[in-house]
């Protein structure tokens, strides 16, 4: 990870701007203030996977705020920030909901609401940036889960936090095109635990459309196993197949439709993809789930009306010289 910047010895209650101390693309602009009588000490590294923005910041004690007016400088509204902690506590307020999270918990932060932070003691965190849009259309409004901590003892958080805390020690040895996938699919485990943790509280009337969700959700996080089949997916979501149908007609799909409707669409963005040139079509083919060339070819043309090569030939037609 790229070192931004090193405080040290701050005086005691000076105000400082990370945003402009740090970097505009970065992070949230906020005001902070260091807590008790000792020096302040702070390191913030910063990485782009493959798009996705991840922070790793270690804080001595202090107290963040971000205001309406940070927000209005910052122009990252388009975006959610899901923070792992890795050591020590800390205290959130948004959306009117306040909680402490400990190692191993995921906690979600709108950044177009105003935030709170309190670090009583020195803690170690990785801040991973998300569109807005790519979390919301699986698990609706974001005010649903921002500020809701995501418990560390929950199966999808630990393969979550495990997957950055891993991801954080490869990053240098990753190309652009396996660091972006990477994220992606880090980016989909992050769903995957919001959505189980969502399910724990929701009332009765919502169940289905939160089961229907987390679904959707397993389904983005499996596309590339050919194994995944609407049973297995009944199984994954602890519930009858009977019931997962009945739940997905109730909102006009078909799950075996949604799965192949899925696997097409993101073939259809890879093949459009200019960075994926090099990939041939068979193993983008095998990357979204499909067993044979063939089989993909006949599916992908019976939807799109080109076959995958020709549809590839005008993607990249339409690209932009470099």
């Amino acid at each position: 990870m790229k070192l931004l910047v090193t405080t040290k010895n701050v005086p005691l209650h000076r105000k400082f701007d990370l945003w402009r101390d740090v970097s505009y693309e970065r992070l949230i602009p906020s005001e902070a203030r260091k807590s008790g009588d000792g020096p302040f000490e702070g390191t913030l590294e910063a990485a782009d996977m493959g798009g996705v923005l991840i922070t790793r910041s270690t804080f001595g004690a202090l107290t963040t705020d971000v205001t309406p007016t940070n927000i209005r400088r910052h122009g990252k509204q388009h975006t959610l920030s899901a923070t792992i902690r890795l050591s020590g506590t800390a205290a959130s307020a948004q959306n009117d909901r306040s909680l402490i999270h400990n190692p191993g918990d995921i906690v979600i932060v709108d950044r177009s609401q105003p935030v709170r932070l309190d670090f009583k003691a020195p803690t170690q965190s990785l801040v991973v940036e998300i569109n807005r849009d790519r979390i919301e259309n699986l698990l609706g409004p974001a005010i649903l889960y921002s500020a809701l901590r995501i418990d560390a003892g929950l199966a999808s958080t630990t393969l979550a936090v495990s997957f950055f805390k891993q991801l954080i020690t490869q990053q240098h040895t990753l190309t652009p095109d396996t660091a972006a996938r990477m994220s992606s699919i880090g980016v989909d485990l992050l769903v995957a635990s919001i959505a189980e943790r969502m399910a724990l509280e929701t009332p009765k009337p919502l169940y289905g459309t939160v089961l229907v969700q987390r679904a959707k959700a397993y389904v983005e996080a499996h596309l590339g196993e050919q194994t995944l089949t609407p049973a297995e997916l009944a199984l994954a979501m602890g519930v009858s197949l009977r019931r997962l149908q009945e739940l997905f007609h109730e909102r006009g799909r078909n799950i075996s439709d949604w799965i192949w409707q899925r696997r097409l669409e993101v073939a259809a963005a890879r093949l459009s993809d200019p960075g994926g040139l090099p990939v041939s079509i068979g193993a983008i083919a095998y990357g979204c789930g499909f067993a044979d060339q063939a089989h993909f070819s006949r599916r992908f043309k019976e939807r799109y009306d080109l076959s995958p090569s020709v549809y590839r030939r005008a993607a990249a037609r339409r690209q932009p010289p470099s």
